[in-house]
């Protein structure tokens, strides 16, 4: 059994990881490489793989990341099947047809605005190859082994990261041999509001670990819950808006969890709130369909009314002109909006409009991954370029780590520990400032053996 590493080698988004077994070859994730002009300008180069030789695709989860390459994948002739869970399958067509729309629309506008009037500007994928992707995927269930292909069986452990999300088991037979490959996908915290925990994963031969916080850890989430209600009691005293950059999936339907639960404390129905995103209006429908999927508090609150996704003064707007309408509203709106990095979607039109008042709070509850707009408002940048124009800072912001959807260091090391026989591990999904400490801390626990990906490299189970 072998291991190449094709994404999130060094990085965040990207994730791809080819595996050779038993005849076969497979895909961990095919996942859309974010950030820079430079970065997602990858997303055109070639696959490292031979398109020809990958018999099936396993999906860790619906995060674009994870998944945005796959109609990229289909669209050159990759004709296998695609495994994940039934909730991942049930949120594909959102996530994709979405990334598939915004990528029709820039090529739209570049083409318009191109200076020889000739416009040749393509769309990454388009909306017919999405629909091409979805009928090749095939849903699993947790916990229940699958045999994708002779001698290659597939578990799905519940990865506590998003709705559907999951850890990977992959077993090879070979020669009367069984090899165990163990890809981590992305883990959630312990105790994360509606999800269950990580489950724990019986053994391995090697593991592919993620890594995205492992040089940090977060606060404690009740510190976080406590600073929000604090930023929205000083927003509603300046007279000012909250945006709150999001992602469509798992972080918007966390916080309106948060909302249900602090709804008197926070004196939210001061306030209009928004949920200005289709997507994010989508994958909560979604979310509503999965309730066996949800921890036990979280069935709880579902079974009372109204339950979190019909808040009073909740709005959500589906319109672009219900979503133009939010920018004529200069003080007590609450708005979340995509893209949870801010290189795309409506946050940037709110952020257009509202960055240059000081009475205004930009509230940042994900990563950021580098070169992205995001990135550069955490870092402090007191000017910021949006749709061509230079905008000074002055809205003041804030960056909430307590309700990431990725396991912090602590995290991840409680969740590595409790495999019985502390396999060898290969850091990815995390930038060297983040693996490198993960790692010093795997040696010092454990006494682990632990390398870390590097595009192209191969790896021996």
């Amino acid at each position: 059994m072998k291991v190449r590493f094709h994404g999130a080698a060094g990085e965040v988004t990207g994730s791809c990881h080819e595996v050779e077994a038993a005849g076969h070859r497979l895909l961990l994730d095919c996942g859309m490489i974010q950030g820079s002009e430079a970065d997602e300008a990858r997303n055109l180069q070639p696959f490292g793989f031979d398109l020809a030789r990958i018999d099936a695709v396993v999906l860790s989860h619906a995060h674009i990341d994870h998944c945005g390459r796959l109609p990229v994948l289909v669209q050159q002739g990759y004709h296998g099947l695609i495994y994940t869970h039934a909730a991942t399958a049930d949120l594909l067509p959102v996530m994709l047809e979405d990334a598939a729309s915004l990528a029709e629309m820039d090529a739209e506008r570049d083409n318009r605005h191109r200076r020889d009037g000739h416009g040749d500007h393509k769309p990454l994928f388009t909306r017919q190859d999405v629909s091409r992707v979805l009928r090749q995927v095939r849903p699993l269930d947790y916990d229940a082994p699958a045999e994708l292909l002779p001698g290659i069986t597939v578990t799905l452990r519940d990865a506590g990261h998003i709705l559907g999300s999951a850890s990977v088991e992959v077993q090879a037979l070979e020669n009367g041999t069984t090899h165990t490959l163990v890809f981590s996908g992305d883990l959630g915290p312990r105790g994360t509001p509606i999800l269950r925990d990580p489950a724990a994963i019986p053994r391995a031969d090697l593991l592919l670990l993620e890594s995205t916080y492992g040089g940090r850890a977060h606060r404690e989430r009740a510190a976080t819950v406590a600073e929000l209600g604090e930023i929205f009691s000083r927003a509603r005293a300046e007279g000012g808006n909250v945006l709150i950059p999001a992602f469509a999936v798992g972080r918007s339907q966390e916080l309106l969890y948060q909302f249900a639960q602090h709804w008197d404390d926070w004196q939210l129905s001061k306030w209009r709130i928004f949920l200005d995103s289709p997507m994010a209006s989508k994958v909560s429908a979604v979310y509503d369909r999965h309730h066996e999927l949800f921890d036990e508090e979280a069935q709880q609150v579902w079974r009372k009314k109204p339950n979190p996704f019909q808040l009073p003064n909740l709005h959500y707007t589906i319109e672009v002109a219900q979503s133009q309408a939010i920018n004529e509203i200069r003080s007590g709106a609450i708005i979340i909006a995509g893209s949870g990095m801010c290189n795309g979607g409506r946050i940037r039109h709110h952020l257009l409009r509202n960055l240059g008042n000081p009475h205004n709070h930009v509230i940042f509850v994900g990563y950021q991954a580098n070169g992205t707009l995001g990135r550069r408002l955490v870092d402090g940048a007191a000017h910021v370029k949006i749709f061509g124009e230079d905008i000074v800072v002055k809205a003041q912001r804030h960056t909430v780590g307590g309700l990431s959807a990725h396991a912090d260091q602590p995290g991840l090391l409680d969740w590595y520990g409790r495999i019985g026989n502390r396999p060898p591990v290969i850091l990815v999904h995390g930038e060297d400032d983040a693996r490198d400490p993960l790692a010093v801390a795997l040696r010092k626990r454990y006494g682990t053996d632990v390398s870390l990906a590097r595009p192209g490299a191969e790896r021996e189970v």
